[in-house]
């Protein structure tokens, strides 16, 4: 079994269209162990930190404007593989392009309202999980049904 870990944020639109508990089921349904959570509204400075990359870009004021219009719920996941599956359970970037079974493909339309955001690396993983909780924040603990879930 790896500790893998990864970063999940259920964005804005996601926590106000009551998505979160069906988010949430679908990582714990798959057998991964949630080990951090909050409700956030993040900061602008934050944002940018986090999206760093997209900061020049012209879409990236209407995207702060969103992500920072209401609550976020922050989530760190862990488990075999989970940055890779974590991608695969949300479905790609664009719902259009998303499989139904997937969150976005199930949830969402629109690029700019698409639910959720997962890390694409275990790099990035680390560094977006060390921008949005601090260390005390993540909890280790054991999971009782990993001998079901891992051979």
């Amino acid at each position: 079994m790896s500790d893998e870990r990864t970063f999940i944020a259920i964005k804005p639109d996601g926590v106000q269209r009551g998505l979160i508990s069906q988010i949430l089921s679908r990582f714990e349904s798959r057998g991964y162990k949630l080990v951090g959570i909050k409700l956030v509204t993040p900061t602008e400075n934050l944002l940018k930190q986090h999206y760093a990359e997209h900061v020049e870009k012209p879409f990236f004021p209407k995207m702060l404007a969103y992500m920072t219009s209401g609550p976020i719920l922050a989530t760190v996941w862990e488990g075999k593989d989970v940055v890779k599956q974590g991608r695969v359970i949300l479905g790609a970037t664009n719902p259009l392009n998303s499989a139904p079974g997937t969150i976005r493909g199930d949830f969402a339309l629109d690029m700019g309202r698409n639910v959720c955001h997962g890390s694409d690396s275990v790099e990035s993983a680390q560094r977006e999980i060390d921008l949005w909780f601090k260390k005390e924040e993540l909890v280790d603990w054991k999971l009782n049904q990993l001998s079901w879930i891992y051979e």
